[in-house]
């Protein structure tokens, strides 16, 4: 999450709130993807976590990257705690144990998210290198424990840090000490907006499962292949999961709303102060009933704010965001947005994936979503494993690219961006399971070779 919203306009209906996430539809023509990818940053010479502060440290970082790039900073008091670009649409922030988070301008190929990442990465080795700080790409940290996690000073942090302990057990380690890669798509319409969020629902588990990569905690193996993914089991469930209700009759934005309404609330900002309203409900501050701003009533920023607090596996605001996917290297991180364009925003494949999934009870997808953290590939619906449905989607997608036709200055189609993917599933293991294979055998059940083979 890269800043807050700034947008003072009090919502005084139910429609404005429906009306905001309506306001995302647009013409086929101009469907953008957007990537948003966070890593950990860590010492090179001692591998440990990098402090807010100080010579070597994630301000920094952030100071570094504001000089070389000259986006506007985003600040929280004197402390810098991301930036912007204001022409681009692109950001960086942080993630509360430090991650640092590139959320990618939404653009109109997968070559453009390829580019703008290589980018990213050679500005950031360009800052990081002088300061002896590295980056990894997995989807939890591989040693370090709970309480060597620096904090970052941000408000709403510390407001989701004593809630968390109150709502599930693992929330804390999901702000501290996990990572993911996301994809960010559009919609048309209402009723393609529900379709697209149907079937990436359903399907999220698949992703989940090429993207695995979090088999350790603490140094040794977790039992998980994505314990990043279990982690979100039981973290917060009245703000996560697998949403059943949006398969029903009747799904819509007015559905959302209504869901959203009901979504415990974390803060309210007013200038530059959190307001602690955790546990509190949005509707009854929409009626100005919400005991710690008595009578006030809600701004298209607080609702804003407020979705992006909800985090189910497929999240709506005015795009749909895919939450499944282990953060992990370089070059499998534009595959992910490869997967779902090549899905989503292909008619034929969107229909397709549509006809595997639309008989699935809504217990057959739970079931799923719940053993692939472990299980990954190996995970079964309906007499079919996880892996048959990879490799189904996986041709589904290829075939939207190359109709697509979205070709890079060489003449290439976005389909090259998914061989990260279509190598895992020709192994027929997950990336993790190449991880455990390694700690088991060349690198003689140590986790520190990480820092090396699988540094950005």
């Amino acid at each position: 999450m890269a800043r807050d919203q700034i947008d003072m306009t009090p919502i005084e209906t139910r429609d404005e709130l429906v009306a905001w996430l309506a306001a995302g539809c647009k013409p086929k023509a101009q469907f953008r993807a957007g990537t948003e990818h966070e890593k950990f940053a860590f010492t090179v010479e001692d591998h440990r976590p990098v402090p807010y502060a100080g010579r070597r440290s994630i301000r920094a970082l952030l100071d570094g990257m504001q000089h070389l790039l000259g986006w506007e900073p985003i600040m929280e008091g004197d402390n810098i705690i991301g930036m912007y670009d204001i022409t681009g649409g692109g950001a960086i922030s942080l993630e509360p144990g430090g991650q640092f988070e590139l959320s990618g301008a939404p653009v109109e190929t997968v070559h453009q998210t390829a580019a703008e990442l290589m980018a990213h990465l050679a500005q950031l080795r360009e800052v990081a290198k002088p300061l002896g700080i590295g980056f990894l790409g997995m989807g939890m940290t591989p040693n370090w424990r709970r309480q060597d996690m620096p904090v970052m000073p941000k408000g709403r942090y510390k407001i989701m840090t004593n809630y968390m302990p109150k709502v599930g057990t693992l929330g804390l380690d999901m702000m501290y000490r996990t990572c993911t890669v996301q994809a960010n798509l559009d919609f048309s319409s209402e009723a393609d907006m529900v379709k697209k969020l149907r079937v990436s629902l359903a399907l999220q588990p698949v992703a989940t499962a090429l993207f695995a990569n979090s088999p350790f905690t603490e140094g040794k193996p977790n039992g998980f292949l994505s314990f990043r993914s279990n982690i979100w089991r039981d973290t917060d469930n009245a703000r996560a999961g697998m949403l059943p209700w949006a398969f029903e009759q009747g799904m819509g934005f007015e559905r959302w709303v209504d869901y959203a309404l009901d979504v415990p609330m974390y803060f309210v900002k007013r200038g530059d102060k959190y307001i602690d309203v955790a546990g509190k409900s949005f509707r009854d501050f929409f009626a100005g009933k919400l005991d710690v701003l008595p009578g006030e009533r809600p701004t298209i920023s607080d609702w804003a704010n407020h979705l992006s607090t909800i985090f189910p596996e497929v999240r709506l605001k005015r795009y749909l965001e895919m939450r499944g996917a282990d953060g992990g290297p370089w070059r499998r991180l534009p595959s992910l947005t490869a997967y779902w364009v090549g899905l989503l925003y292909d008619d034929d494949a969107l229909d397709a994936c549509w006809d595997m999934v639309k008989a699935w009870t809504a217990e057959e997808r739970q079931k799923l979503r719940d053993d692939v953290p472990t299980r990954g590939f190996r995970a079964e619906i309906r007499d079919r494993n996880v892996l048959t449905l990879a490799q189904e989607t996986l041709r589904l997608c290829t075939r939207g690219l190359q109709r697509r036709k979205r070709l890079d200055r060489n003449g290439r189609d976005e389909t090259r961006y998914l061989r990260p993917l279509e190598e895992s599933v020709a192994r027929g293991i997950t990336p993790a399971e190449e991880l455990l294979e390694k700690y088991f055998n060349e690198w003689n059940e140590s986790v520190d070779p990480l820092y090396d083979e699988y540094a950005y």
